[in-house]
């Protein structure tokens, strides 16, 4: 059909705009509350050694579950403090605490609300559906631009995720509350709500119960989903892990959320009814852990260092000391640790979590005028986008100038020699990488861009082209990361290849992935290798099980960026 498409993203995009800007001032609040708590709950669990809230999760689990659960619970949480990820699993554990708190105070009168009133639950139904299928990086988007990068997003986002279930239980249990009974308290003449909290609630309870845990769990599951915005924790480790390829890293921190995700569900799953309360009554329990939540706060307020970084009017201070990074696996990423460690920029913190979580928040703070620090390549498109500037690096932490290189994986000049040709001829000019760039950040799909301008640059595309072999329908997997720059050139050289005779498959992978993919043949080339620096540990460690055919594209550049209004031009001046 000749349709015209109707510009759903564009009115999405511009609602989103909207709101950003309206409600900057809510969104601001909600920020600093969240963070509030957030930072409360992980005090409150970091104070002390942590063998103290071993032992309390132990007798707590124990309580609730029997003691077998209280061994493997005490167990489980020794290892993980032995695995070294005990401080990860504390900003998770706040994380899903507060998550659930929210979706508590949120879904259950909600849920109250759609038992009460079928108009109102004709409405809520279909939007929970479409909460529940919607997928939930989805919900990453629009949480970056109200909230900005790290945690808060996460936790809306898990939150949004998450609140289905308590809504949807609440509202079943109280409709599933025999009839009899609700007749029984009208013909007593109880008040609405006397009949809502004595008995409708007391007898929901338990389908309320499972409602509220089954939230907890997705919310867990949300953590590694949430790092990508630069949510700390241990889903920040599983996802270092996988850009990486570290098996081991990835393995560790996994079990670590399987074990805090069991001790979770057996507390919830056990709350109402503990196996022995019938030694310690319920209320003491709760009392006791009341008191215990009281002194470690108390303990923490008096204990913790109220430090200033600094003068609050440098850099460090309007920019709270944050480093906008990308994806934790990326060269670039390495490449600025060590650039901290070189300029002993000790009170600095690098934010990990996506390119293009790192551009919206860049593009949050250039709208209003605001100082930010983010780690920055070119060619990029945000360089014509924004009046941006890199900042000196006296100490050459980034090295110099860089190229971005053709790799193929070993046995393929034999399996497809006209591919192979084309690969090794491909090279252009950062001008032309631009192009098409701007076309996709433009709104135009990347395979259209490129077709743009291939058709534009038929010059270029048949010094590329000249003397390979026409195909057969050979299958021709390229990997890229998900790099504006990547986006453009493997678009590019996929449909030069396929205007050749190949069948191309393009794959967006992490930079580990994207190396040992070619390395053990499950991929057959790409045009992202940024070398010498930014990949060369990648680099190093599969060189000799793929092949170097050379710069595709000579003089790029990385390092840190600001907005040229921000009033630093070297690194030292972060100090």
């Amino acid at each position: 059909m000749n349709m015209p498409k109707i510009p759903l993203g564009a009115w999405v995009d511009s609602l989103v705009d909207w709101i950003t800007i309206a409600f900057a001032g809510l969104f601001s609040l909600i920020t600093s509350a969240i963070e509030g708590l957030l930072n409360f709950l992980v005090d409150v669990m970091s104070v002390g050694p942590s063998i103290v809230l071993i032992i309390v999760f132990t007798l707590l689990v124990a309580y609730t579950s029997r003691w077998p659960l209280g061994i493997f619970t005490l167990i489980s949480l020794l290892l993980i403090d032995n695995l070294g990820y005990w401080e990860s699993s504390i900003q998770t554990l706040a994380i899903v605490i507060l998550s659930g708190f929210l979706t508590i105070l949120i879904g259950i009168p909600i849920g109250i609300w759609c038992a009460q009133s079928n108009t109102v639950r004709k409405i809520i139904t279909p939007i929970l559906d479409f909460m529940q299928t919607m997928p939930a990086f989805v919900y990453l988007i629009p949480s970056i631009l109200f909230f900005g990068i790290g945690v808060v997003p996460g936790i809306i986002a898990s939150f949004i995720f998450a609140i289905a279930p308590t809504i949807r239980m609440t509202n079943l249990g109280i409709q599933e509350v025999p009839k009899d009974l609700i007749e029984a308290s009208d013909a007593f003449g109880s008040t609405s709500s006397q009949k809502l909290f004595k008995v409708q609630l007391p007898l929901a309870t338990p389908t309320i119960l499972a409602g509220v845990n089954q939230s907890i769990m997705l919310a867990l599951s949300m953590v590694v989903t949430a790092s990508l915005v630069g949510a700390p924790g241990l889903g920040a480790d599983v996802y270092r892990a996988v850009s990486q390829i570290n098996v081991g890293q990835g393995f560790e921190a996994g079990l670590s959320i399987v074990f805090i995700a069991i001790i979770l569900d057996r507390i919830t799953q056990n709350l109402r009814k503990p196996a022995y309360e019938h030694i310690v009554s319920r209320k003491i329990v709760i009392s006791i852990l009341a008191v215990l939540v009281v002194v470690a706060a108390l303990f923490g307020t008096i204990t913790k260092e109220n430090a200033v970084k600094g003068d609050p009017n440098s850099i460090g201070g309007q920019t709270n000391y944050k480093i906008i990074g990308i994806e934790p696996g990326a060269g670039l990423m390495k490449q600025t640790r060590d650039a901290l460690k070189k300029y002993e920029l000790n009170n600095w913190q690098l934010v990990e979590g996506s390119s293009a979580a790192m551009v919206a928040e860049l593009k949050k703070a250039y709208n209003k005028k605001e100082p930010i620090i983010v780690t920055g390549w070119s060619p990029h498109w945000m360089f014509s986008t924004y009046d941006l500037k890199y900042l000196e690096d006296p100490n050459n932490s980034y090295g110099g100038a860089e190229n971005i290189n053709t790799i193929v994986r070993k046995g393929l000049e034999q399996d497809a020699p006209g591919a192979y040709t084309i690969l090794d001829q491909f090279a252009w000019k950062t001008s032309d990488m631009e192009e098409v760039m701007v076309d996709v950040t433009g709104g135009m799909d990347p395979s259209k861009a490129a077709e743009k301008w291939i058709n534009a640059n038929q010059d270029k595309v048949a010094e590329w082209t000249k003397g390979a072999q026409t195909g057969n329908s050979e299958s021709i997997k390229l990997v890229y990361v998900a790099w504006d720059t990547e986006i453009a050139s493997t678009n590019v050289i996929g449909k030069v290849l396929e205007q050749n005779g190949y069948k191309v498959t393009l794959s967006q992978v992490e930079v580990g992935p994207m190396y040992a993919g070619i390395a053990n043949g499950s991929a057959d080339a790409t045009v992202s290798a940024w070398l010498p620096s930014t990949h060369l540990e990648y680099y190093n460690t599969y060189k000799n099980n793929f092949v170097d055919l050379g710069p595709n594209l000579k003089g790029t550049k990385t390092g840190l960026v600001v907005p040229k209004y921000v009033d630093i031009n070297s690194i030292e001046e972060l100090k």
